[in-house]
């Protein structure tokens, strides 16, 4: 009777953590319906930045500013957004390869490269690798501008002023409910090549969410100058990007989860189903084996 009692406390157990990871899914679904949401709502203003950028990409004094300056790249900025939490399968280890790699493919050292942490998982990941994190901010339901505004300008002014020769973003891009793709792209120096590129990921090829790439106009006039429009209006087109980048990270994260938390339970369901079919074995024999006992005793008697 030992074996039935060990292998009830296992159901019981496993019944327990299925209660946790339905309870889990549940929440992860409501949180991914917003930030679902969210993600598409915010689509739009990286078309947008893509649209009023291609409108001033012919202007000679945007190819000259210091936020699109094109060099060799001997150190570099990243901005690695992962989730505060676990238990969303391989989202955030994904990121964190995917960041290695291009590290890696642009021959760099972690002496060279230095990080902004959006996330504990991804400072956690660098401090014990080695690298440089600079900075670290929680990646909670509620977008901060502050926050924003802080990354997007320290990002800026080390670009701007030589600190850094290139800065990028790593995060999951959300496809669907059931993918998500780990990006690399650069922020800085600011092209229009790299903003179509996010565009073209995000913008599906029909439906009501498709949209034609706008044409780069020859030439426009910029008041009151080009210079002083160009430092107010890049800086806000990066903020444009980092912004969609979160909004894809979150929306991401809680689409891994819910899906991450579905396999468990379902993964529970057959396990307590197993569970219990040995349970019933086991007893089975037990009863079997009693019944026996007390057939063999009785015909010890009759004889």
């Amino acid at each position: 009777m030992a074996g039935l009692k060990q292998i009830k406390s296992k159901i019981r157990s496993v019944e327990k953590t299925q209660t946790v990871t339905h309870a889990m899914e549940a929440v992860s679904a409501a949180k991914m319906r917003k930030a679902q949401g969210a993600a598409l709502a915010g689509r739009s203003y990286a078309r947008a930045a893509v649209a009023i950028l291609s409108r001033v990409s012919g202007s000679a004094a945007l190819k000259d500013h210091a936020l699109t300056r094109v060099g060799e790249v001997t150190r570099a900025l990243y901005i690695v957004i992962t989730s505060d939490k676990g238990l969303a399968g391989g989202l955030n280890s994904a990121v964190l390869r995917r960041v290695q790699s291009d590290v890696s493919d642009m021959g760099l050292t972690p002496a060279q490269v230095s990080v902004v942490a959006i996330g504990r998982k991804a400072q956690d990941f660098f401090t014990n690798r080695g690298f440089a994190v600079e900075a670290y901010h929680p990646n909670t339901a509620e977008l901060s501008s502050e926050m924003l505004q802080q990354i997007v300008q320290e990002a800026a002014h080390r670009f701007a002023y030589g600190s850094v020769d290139m800065v990028k973003i790593a995060y999951q891009n959300f496809v669907s409910t059931f993918e998500q793709r780990p990006t690399v792209r650069t922020i800085f120096p600011l092209s229009l090549a790299e903003l179509s590129a996010v565009v073209s990921d995000i913008v599906p090829a029909r439906g009501a969410f498709a949209q034609q790439e706008a044409e780069a106009a020859p030439l426009y006039t910029v008041e009151p100058s080009e210079e002083e429009v160009f430092a107010f209006l890049l800086p806000r087109l990066a903020s444009i990007f980092v912004y969609h980048a979160l909004l894809e990270a979150q929306a991401s994260e809680h689409s891994a989860r819910m899906v991450a938390m579905k396999s468990a339970s379902d993964k529970a369901e057959e396990l307590e189903h197993a569970l219990t079919l040995k349970f019933n074995k086991a007893r089975q024999a037990a009863i079997t084996r009693e019944v026996s006992e007390i057939t063999g005793g009785m015909e010890a008697m009759a004889s």
